[in-house]
C-alpha cells in the first residue's frame, strides 16, 4: 500500500537526537503512519500501537498475518512494560532492570490490553527496550509504545538491511518515514521466553543473557 505522506528520509544522531526531527516522526505516527528506525540491533519497522490500520500496514509490508504475527512493542523503560504484561516476580524484575535497555526481546504473558490493541487472541507479547536514544526518545515523546518488527532482505534469511539509504530506496513506496541513524547491525535481538517465569532463550542474538542472571 503506497504511503499517504510525502516519504521522508531524515537524519537523526543518536548521541543528541534533534527534538524537531523526533517531533516529525511523532507527527507521522500520530497520523497513522509507518516508520523505519534504528535500534541497538537491526533496523525496525513500526507504528503507533493504538492505530489498527497502521498495524495492518506493518503486517502487510512484512507479509505477516495480524492475528498470528509475533509483533513486539518497543517501550521507553520498565514502567511501560507492566501495562502490557501479566504480573511477574521480583527476581525477573531484577534481571530486566540490569539487562534493559539492551539487545533483548522478552516474551511475557500478555495483559488483557494487548489483544485489544492487536485485534488478535494472542496470549503473549514481546517487549523491547532497545539501547538506542532515537527510538526510545520517539516512544517517550509519543507517550506509549510502538509496534515493531525487524526488516530484513528477503533473499537472505538472516541478512538484515543495514544501510539506511538502501533501506529508503527499497521501502520509499511503502512507508512514510525512514530515519537514518547511521549503519544498523545485522544481528537481531536475543529472544527470551518468560511465560513460565523461567528465563528460556529461544533465539540467540546480540544479547548475552548469562551476564545478567
Amino acid at each position: 500500500m503506497p504511503s499517504k505522506f510525502t516519504i521522508m528520509l531524515i537524519k537523526i544522531y543518536e548521541d543528541n537526537p534533534n527534538p524537531k526531527a523526533i517531533q516529525q516522526a511523532i507527527d507521522v505516527l500520530r497520523k497513522g503512519g509507518v516508520i523505519i528506525y534504528p535500534t541497538d540491533t537491526v533496523y525496525g519497522i513500526g507504528c503507533d500501537i493504538t492505530n489498527q490500520k497502521a498495524i495492518e500496514r506493518v503486517c502487510q509490508i512484512r507479509g505477516l498475518r495480524p492475528d498470528k504475527s509475533n509483533l513486539s512493542f518497543i517501550c521507553y523503560d520498565l514502567t511501560d512494560i507492566s501495562n502490557y504484561t501479566k504480573p511477574f516476580d521480583t527476581a525477573v524484575f531484577r534481571v530486566l532492570k540490569k539487562a534493559l535497555p539492551g539487545p533483548f526481546t522478552f516474551i511475557f504473558n500478555a495483559s488483557g490490553q494487548v489483544p485489544k490493541l492487536l485485534s488478535s487472541k494472542k496470549k503473549t507479547v514481546g517487549i523491547r527496550v532497545p539501547d538506542n536514544n532515537i527510538v526510545r526518545e520517539i516512544v517517550r515523546e509519543l507517550g506509549h509504545p510502538i509496534v515493531t518488527s525487524s526488516i530484513h532482505d528477503e533473499d537472505e534469511i538472516i541478512e538484515y538491511a543495514t544501510d539506511p539509504e538502501l533501506i529508503y530506496e527499497k521501502y520509499q513506496e511503502l512507508v512514510d518515514m525512514v530515519i537514518d541513524g547511521g549503519y544498523g547491525g545485522n544481528v537481531a535481538s536475543t529472544v527470551v521466553d518468560l511465560t513460565t517465569g523461567e528465563f528460556e532463550v529461544v533465539r540467540e542474538g546480540k544479547g548475552d543473557l548469562e551476564e545478567y542472571l
